[in-house]
């Protein structure tokens, strides 16, 4: 019986799936606000004011409550965008960075070439693993317990060593996929070892099968590791180290830790933290993020505390924005001192590291703390290239709600930390009376939770000497009725300035200065027209 050929519409669809989540191809489009366990918002398939339309992440679905449309991420780029199949999966391959097969019977010979790939790369992995505990193997195993790997260690994670001769080419000699596999490369004399002299950790795919290999030089040669070249089953900016083992521990913890290196990520696993991953041989990617973000959406981001490592957080954190749901926790926590997790665990022990991990700083001051270390926020033009920061990265953010929140919670540190209501004021006409607490209360109540307002009268608050960091009770105040309380006190403070430079007028004039006469009308007009105006804003 011919053996039946597999389509890849399946295979495809399901990696489409895979990468893409609902709730990001359908927030494109529809506003989304988290209510319950569901994202709702209006149907974009029938004009309707109340929304009806949900959309349920970890299942994968959207469903209409009003017009009934129901489907996943396919059925909604075609019926949203009038597209056929193809086009649809099309336009979602794009989203995703991926790859349009071609729409035919899987070939065969590809079929073959990618059992053989797995096959060979399990047989290395086994050759790898004996060598490792023979004569030949003797420094690489001795390093690899100095670097504190047990015996059972090294079995679970599957160590081993490549020798310095050609083992691989000459041992699986008759395999035609030793050069695609990258343990192979061919050269003047014919085939031989990419790994030579190495300690070898095999890199597995989610599935848990051996897909490449990391090697470890042992005699301080650079570089310290190199990892097979991307092939038809191994793709370095879609892989991420050690998620096979992490999977239940990532469950268990309620999110993921993500540091540098490979040995990094294993330490980290032996020691308390199995919900730990590394990116392998490549920067961060989206695509390690999006793969992370179908387990949990919470990630802590673990990086050495230099300059490369700093650079790397700036990098990650612009990545993980657009995975941002009202539910993520999002962190990043450095080790610092030139250390490595690896060192600190051996060093230090697991309480260090958990204090490292414990301090990590939220997203939220990470990127503040990003947008005042890169710019001069004391100029107008830096704090204009840091606000443009902000907002390109808020403007990631899927969910409307919880991208609104982030703008008001800038804005208001923009207003607390950037503006000049906090300096002192060079030239005051007149001294205005104290502000009394009642009055200060209310005006930190309203500047922390309108920050907008805060803006908006920012000349006329920065006259005023109050310190807005504090924080006040609740006072129920929605956005009008605080604009009207910060209006009237603006209006108040004027009148008695009016009053108070009349009075000054009314002195000279007694003095004899008949020249202020006219000065005093003009004045005495003012204070009409605006204890009219306080007037009709109280009866509003």
């Amino acid at each position: 019986m011919a053996p039946t050929n597999k389509f890849s519409y399946s295979n495809f669809t399901d990696e489409l799936r895979t990468r893409l989540s609902v709730l990001d191809v359908v927030g494109r489009v529809v506003p989304l606000t988290k209510k319950g366990q569901n994202y709702w918002g209006c149907c974009p398939f029938h004009n309707e004011k109340t929304p009806s339309f949900s959309v349920n992440e970890e299942k994968g679905f959207y469903h209409c409550f009003g017009c009934g449309e129901h489907g996943d991420i396919i059925s909604f780029t075609m019926k949203h965008n009038n597209m056929d199949f193809k086009s649809a999966i099309t336009e979602l391959a794009s989203q995703a960075g991926l790859k349009m097969p071609d729409y035919k019977p899987r070939d065969p010979h590809i079929v073959k070439r990618e059992e053989a790939l797995f096959d060979i790369c399990e047989k290395a992995a086994q050759t790898y693993t004996e060598k490792l505990f023979t004569p030949d193997g003797a420094v690489a195993l001795a390093y690899a317990r100095k670097r504190g790997f047990t015996d059972e260690d090294i079995k679970k994670y599957r160590l081993g060593y490549a020798p310095k001769n050609n083992i691989i080419a000459n041992k699986y000699a008759e395999s035609r996929y030793l050069t695609e596999s990258g343990l192979c490369r061919r050269g003047d004399y014919g085939l031989y070892d990419f790994f030579r002299d190495k300690l070898m950790f095999p890199i597995f795919n989610a599935n848990g099968k051996v897909v490449a290999f990391s090697g470890r030089s042992l005699d301080g040669s650079e570089p310290k590791y190199i990892n097979t070249s991307d092939t038809d089953v191994f793709h370095k900016r879609k892989t991420v180290f050690g998620l096979n083992f992490a999977r239940e521990g990532i469950h268990r913890a309620n999110r993921s830790i993500i540091v540098e290196g490979q040995i990094d990520a294993i330490k980290m696993q032996l020691n308390g933290f199995p919900e730990t991953v590394a990116p392998l041989g490549t920067a961060l990617t989206e695509d390690h993020i999006a793969l992370l973000c179908k387990s949990n959406r919470n990630i802590t981001f673990c990086f050495d505390g230099d300059g490369a490592g700093q650079k790397a957080a700036a990098r990650a954190c612009e990545l993980v924005m657009q995975f941002l749901r009202d539910t993520s926790d999002v962190k990043f926590a450095f080790v610092n001192g030139g250390k490595d997790p690896d060192e600190i665990l051996t060093k230090s022990g697991t309480d260090a590291m958990r204090k490292i991990i414990d301090d990590a700083i939220p997203l939220t001051e990470f990127l503040w703390d990003l947008a005042n270390k890169n710019f001069i926020t004391s100029t107008p033009g830096g704090r204009a290239q840091a606000e443009k920061f902000l907002d390109t990265n808020i403007e990631k953010i899927i969910d409307t709600e919880l991208k609104k929140h982030y703008k008001q919670e800038y804005d208001k540190r923009k207003f607390q930390h950037w503006q000049s209501w906090k300096r002192v004021k060079k030239t005051i006409d007149v001294k205005l009376p104290d502000i009394d607490d009642i009055t200060k209360n209310t005006l930190v109540y309203i500047v922390n939770t309108f920050p907008e307002l805060a803006e908006r009268y920012l000349e006329f608050l920065g006259t005023l000497g109050v310190d807005f960091d504090g924080t006040v009770t609740d006072l129920n105040l929605d956005f009008d009725a605080a604009e009207k309380y910060i209006v009237s006190l603006k209006l108040q403070r004027y009148l008695e300035k009016l009053n108070t430079r009349k009075k000054e007028l009314t002195d000279k004039l007694l003095s004899g200065d008949e020249s202020v006469r006219e000065e005093i009308a003009e004045t005495d007009t003012e204070i009409k027209k605006y204890t009219e105006k306080l007037k009709l804003l109280i009866t509003l």
